[in-house]
C-alpha cells in the first residue's frame, strides 16, 4: 500500500532518532495535524543502539486528511533530550 488513509488502523510509523537511545526514560513520536493541532504518541523502541522507535495507529488516531508532520522525541535520565528531524506524510481521504 503506497498511500495512508484517514482513520486507517493497519499502519505503523517508524522513525530514527539519529543517536543511540540507550538509557532513554521516555520515547515518543510528536505530531502536528494539518489543522496545526499538536500532540504525541508513546513510542516503542525497536533498536536502542541506532535509535529506532515506532508507533502503531488505532482506528481513530489519523483523524484528518492532509499533510501531517511527525518527529521523534527522546528524554534521557540525566535530563538530555533528542528531538529528531521532522517527516511530512500525506494522509488521504478514502476513495482518492
Amino acid at each position: 500500500m503506497s498511500k495512508i488513509y484517514k482513520n486507517q488502523s493497519n499502519c505503523r510509523i517508524t522513525l530514527t532518532v539519529g543517536v543511540s537511545i540507550l538509557g532513554a526514560i521516555t520515547t515518543s513520536i510528536k505530531y502536528r495535524k494539518p489543522n496545526g493541532t499538536e500532540g504525541s504518541f508513546d513510542a516503542t523502541v525497536s533498536d536502542e543502539t541506532t535509535g529506532v522507535i515506532y508507533y502503531d495507529f488505532t482506528d481513530d488516531e489519523l483523524d484528518a486528511s492532509g499533510v501531517w508532520t511527525f518527529w521523534s522525541y527522546v528524554v534521557f535520565a540525566d535530563g538530555r533530550d533528542a528531538p529528531g528531524e521532522p517527516v511530512r506524510i500525506k494522509v488521504w481521504e478514502e476513495g482518492t
